[in-house]
């Protein structure tokens, strides 16, 4: 992409914003709740644009003052500032292009929301429940460490230790959009404490991060859900509330069975049950995209092909391994305790890569 096209691009979207800044003042706005929050989310995309062409045009600027006085200018010390200037704006202008290229190609649309994760022992049986409830808690610390919020839902306990099953929400600032890249399965190598021959063992556990829908976003009817209330239960199903606070719903349509008992009020229980509900139709519609998006690129890094193993946890060796870009790591402690951060640093540049390749930059 040329400075000029670029430009041009940058320019048609100002005049898309200035419009947008209009039409989401207009009382047909306010009155469409869905309209509103999809324009004011628009606003809030296109203002960084904004902000970067204005960003980018005074850099033009600057290097075309610069470039002027060096072609006209006598005076040697003006001369040598206008050098130096010109030497800084021609550097940063690449990285400012590369910045704004990104910007420019349209992102997930469901980045900003909040996930709903579920954690699933897979192969291994007790010990994959115990890997499950490690994974839940590297989520925990890391989630921390963002000043996200973590709720449990529901959750099965495994019989040794960690969850056969565990269900969690997580809200905050693009909370969907950095944990999108975990859905997968998860393997590990260790020595299980079962183990009395000190044998190595592989187990998994699945991972599937969901974008967490509005209300707005799926439109649910009552007629269309079965509600079932029961004891909540504590691990061997032992009952540990003696009142029917737990929550079952089935969306008799598509067959979802989505169910809540973390809390001990019923109605908080439905709330939350009717929000995963709501999530999981979502979701069943954004796959589809998602499946379009993976079928216009040789690879994906955030597929929503939730039967990959994408990552290996190797006790022994104190090893870490992304399948998806051959990244090997020696801190498998520190991630465990919650240092994502560099594993999804290095997914969203090999995303973005495929991302510009896939744009025609």
């Amino acid at each position: 992409m040329t400075e000029h096209s670029l430009l041009d691009r940058l320019d048609w979207l100002q005049n898309r914003f200035e419009e947008v800044s209009t039409l989401i003042a207009s009382p047909d706005a306010v009155s469409d709740m869905k309209r509103y929050v999809r324009l004011n989310k628009e606003y809030r995309d296109l203002e960084q644009i904004v902000l970067a062409r204005r960003e980018y045009l005074q850099l033009i600027n600057n290097i075309n003052e610069a470039k002027a006085l060096l072609e006209h200018e006598s005076d040697a010390e003006l001369r040598e500032m206008a050098r130096e200037e010109l030497n800084k704006e021609t550097a940063r202008q690449p990285q400012l292009e590369e910045k704004i290229k990104l910007m420019l190609i349209p992102a997930d649309p469901q980045d900003s929301k909040n996930a709903i994760v579920e954690i699933r022992g897979g192969t291994g049986g007790d010990e994959a429940a115990i890997f499950a409830g490690d994974l839940f808690r590297m989520y925990s610390k890391y989630c921390e460490s963002k000043n996200w919020k973590v709720e449990v839902t529901n959750s099965n306990p495994g019989t040794s230790g960690g969850y056969k099953e565990i269900i969690f929400t997580v809200s905050g600032e693009q909370v969907y959009g950095t944990l999108k890249y975990e859905s997968g399965v998860h393997r590990v190598q260790r020595v299980p404490l079962t183990e009395t021959q000190g044998r190595v063992h592989t187990s998994a556990a699945t991972v599937a991060v969901l974008p967490e829908a509005e209300e707005f976003d799926v439109e649910l009817n009552e007629s269309d859900i079965k509600v079932d209330t029961f004891c909540s239960s504590g691990p061997g199903g032992q009952s540990v509330n003696t009142t029917y606070s737990a929550v079952r719903l089935l969306h008799i349509p598509t067959g979802v069975v989505v169910q809540c008992q973390d809390e001990r009020s019923q109605l908080k229980n439905k709330a939350k049950a009717m929000n995963e509900l709501r999530s999981r139709l979502y979701d069943m519609e954004y796959q589809k995209y998602l499946e379009e998006i993976s079928s216009k690129r040789k690879t994906m890094v955030s597929t929503g092909d939730r039967s990959a193993k994408i990552r290996t946890y190797n006790y022994p060796q104190a090893r870490i391994t992304d399948h998806r870009i051959n990244l090997t790591m020696y801190n498998l402690s520190a991630v465990l305790n919650g240092e994502l951060q560099e594993i999804i640093d290095q997914l969203i540049i090999a995303e973005n890569a495929e991302r510009l390749k896939a744009g025609g930059y």
